[in-house]
């Protein structure tokens, strides 16, 4: 008889045996009222009157599946969403609402709809991480009650219609003509630049101009078989004369 007494003392004393990791709290209700919250470790509730719920502390990640939404410019683009929060205050995350993943992913889709749905399609996509910032500040303040501190939301993808896309693309393309024609343009403006100084510094020289011309005549036509005639001003001839030594000019 005492050895079964032993026995039931042994095992109830084993049942009550619980292990909280380090990255968790235990939250104890006592005749289900809140009894105090256990640090991790190795802890002992009263079996049959005590029961814990654990609460798990590190960042979470909560997926806002792909929305159909309306901007202010009446323009409807598909977006989705993570949330990142972690769990503050373990005794509100578990005494005060039912479900705090559940809760905190549907009040950031609903506030997701709301702000994108008061702001213009350039303004979402040019200012991304603003608008997911102010959005983490709403539910953020809206959470806190819950124990629960919002970290970070970031907008994943923001898909376009489809004439949305190509009328981009197509002014996409005209941007990228516009720069390649003042690129060119610059270019020539440059190389014009570089022309008029070497025509300048060429000038100054006697005959070095003449010469210049006569280099980019032979230049035009290297097939020996084909010969090209042209009717050089007189100009140029002077300046060929400079070259010459006088004895050989008769």
């Amino acid at each position: 008889m005492i050895y079964y007494l032993i026995f039931i003392i042994v095992f109830f004393v084993l049942g009550g045996l619980r292990i909280i990791n380090q990255y968790e709290r235990g939250i104890i209700l006592t005749l289900g009222k809140y009894g105090g919250t256990r640090k991790p470790g190795l802890t002992w509730i009263f079996v049959g009157v005590q029961r814990m719920m654990k609460a798990d502390l590190r960042i979470t990640t909560v997926d806002i599946p792909r929305q159909e939404v309306i901007t202010k410019d009446n323009v409807t683009v598909g977006i989705n969403a993570v949330v990142y929060f972690r769990v503050e205050n373990a005794e509100k995350a578990l005494l005060e609402i039912k479900n705090f993943h559940q809760a905190t992913a549907l009040y950031a889709q609903a506030t997701l709809r709301d702000i994108i749905g008061g702001i213009e399609l350039d303004a979402l996509l040019t200012e991304r991480e603003g608008v997911a910032k102010e959005i983490r500040n709403i539910v953020d303040i809206a959470t806190d009650p819950w124990g629960i501190d919002v970290t970070s939301i970031k907008i994943q993808d923001i898909e376009l219609p489809a004439d949305m896309k190509r009328a981009m693309a197509k002014q996409a393309e005209t941007e990228r003509e516009r720069r390649a024609v003042i690129i060119k343009a610059k270019g020539e403006i440059e190389a014009a630049e570089n022309l008029k100084e070497a025509a300048r510094t060429l000038s100054s020289v006697s005959g070095g101009l003449s010469l210049r011309t006569l280099g980019t005549i032979d230049n035009l036509q290297a097939d020996p078989s084909k010969m090209i005639i042209f009717a050089l001003p007189i100009e140029i001839m002077e300046g060929i004369k400079n070259f010459i030594p006088k004895k050989d000019i008769q």
